[in-house]
């Protein structure tokens, strides 16, 4: 058979293109399930370290990065094949963590040592240990790289590490157990979710003080189970998804305003979430009935639940191109 570019690009026509994905993690299962975005169905499920949680991707998706709790690592792996190709030390118990935008040096809270541990991801070693409050979890880092948040949940503070000298440079109080921390409007703002305290505290990054309170307040449902954890922006920054953990809703919050303008019902304890490449599609995941809910953004209203594994709790967008 003669190969001309005509039967090329037939040839290319004719292989299936691969759908972009949403990677959960399952802390009760010790699994991910893979989610193929155009389907909304489950294509893969892989194996991990112990109760895994936080988890994202290289810059390039070449690699995964997953927080396996009780195994005391970050796990790598290959995102085609399944593999751990290694661990990196991580310290104990990691919760949660944030890749640099260096894409080398991952920020990690290590829940049961009160640190912050800075992961060279090329060398494989420890670079830095910063000490913060007791029982970190939230992690984030600002768009040009020089500053990384650690939130505390039992000091109720978050704390400001200079990238640079991998020192505190400030501490600020937040309400009571805050667990989720992200810089937005091209790093002018950091916003803190507390969890217990029901808020969402949104500070000024250039002078570390509060500009806003966000609290919240669902239809039918005691405040006490009105609880904000994991929240995602839209990509011009002008809205906040948050979830509201036990009340098992998403609150849809002007990021101008810092007015709360709708509640969509979801599954049983929404904790995190993530968007399709256009951030037109929003993928929660609610670790009570196992399940991720696909919201339309724009439509504000849920379209499907995928059924996962057990406790589903982190999420993270996955680029086939």
């Amino acid at each position: 058979m003669k190969f001309t570019p005509l039967l090329a690009a037939l040839l290319l026509s004719a292989t299936p293109a691969l759908s972009d994905e949403i990677w959960v993690t399952n802390e009760k299962d010790d699994t991910i399930s893979v989610i193929d975005i155009e389907t909304m169905e489950v294509t893969r499920t892989l194996n991990t370290g112990e109760r895994p949680r936080g988890i994202t991707f290289a810059k390039d998706y070449s690699v995964v990065y997953i927080c396996a709790s009780d195994s005391d690592a970050v796990q790598v792996m290959d995102p085609e094949t399944g593999e751990i190709l290694h661990d990196l030390p991580s310290g104990e118990d990691p919760e949660q963590f944030v890749l640099h935008p260096d894409n080398r040096h991952l920020y990690i809270a290590n829940e049961d040592d009160a640190i912050t541990t800075v992961v060279d991801t090329q060398s494989r070693q420890v670079v830095a240990q910063i000490d913060v409050g007791i029982e970190p979890e939230g992690m984030a880092v600002s768009p040009d790289g020089k500053i990384a948040i650690t939130t505390s949940e039992t000091t109720n503070m978050a704390h400001w590490i200079d990238t640079e000298t991998q020192e505190l440079f400030a501490n600020t109080l937040v309400d009571s157990r805050p667990r989720h921390a992200e810089f937005i409007k091209d790093g002018a703002e950091m916003w803190v979710s507390s969890e217990i305290g029901g808020t969402i505290t949104v500070f000024d990054t250039a002078t570390q003080t509060e500009k806003a309170k966000i609290a919240f307040e669902v239809a039918n449902v005691h405040p006490d189970r009105v609880q904000p954890v994991g929240f995602e922006m839209t990509n011009d920054d002008t809205h906040a998804f948050v979830a509201l953990g036990p009340s098992n809703h998403v609150a849809v919050v002007n990021a101008q305003t810092y007015e709360v303008e709708d509640y969509i019902l979801v599954g049983r304890r929404v904790w995190h979430m993530d968007f399709n490449a256009d951030r037109s599609l929003l993928f929660t995941t609610n670790g009570v009935s196992g399940d991720v809910t696909v919201i339309d953004v724009a439509k504000r209203k849920a379209l499907k639940s995928i059924k996962v594994g057990r406790f589903p709790w982190g999420a993270a967008f996955r680029s086939t191109d």
